[in-house]
């Protein structure tokens, strides 16, 4: 799994390309902290090259939630496809997160 990060009016967007799972799960989490520690509070996730997550990747992204909403910060999934849109779908979580469709639309929601 990659983790990419880039900025856009001050709101952070983790690109992360490939599995999350159990091994590499906790990465995301360590990104999130080490944003939250820098003054970050506006995070998108990107999930549009993620093919497959595990619940120990779907319990970072609801601790990551949990963190940010601490702080006064939100965080918002974007491009959720296929079978991870499933998992989501499953475990009752679409209606927990803000899912996006694009980019654009979770922006919009942070000005």
């Amino acid at each position: 799994m990659e983790i990419n990060q880039r900025t856009a009016n001050d709101v952070v967007i983790l690109d992360i390309n490939g599995e999350i799972d159990l091994y590499n799960a906790p990465d995301i989490k360590d990104t999130i902290k080490n944003l939250i520690d820098s003054g970050k509070r506006q995070v998108i996730i990107n999930l549009e090259k993620v093919s497959y997550i595990d619940s120990s990747g779907i319990g970072v992204l609801i601790s990551s939630l949990s963190n940010l909403k601490k702080v006064g910060g939100a965080l918002k999934i974007i491009n959720v496809y296929a079978s991870v849109k499933k998992v989501f779908e499953l475990t009752k979580l679409t209606s927990f997160f803000e899912i996006y469709d694009s980019e654009e639309e979770a922006l919009k929601t942070f000005a």
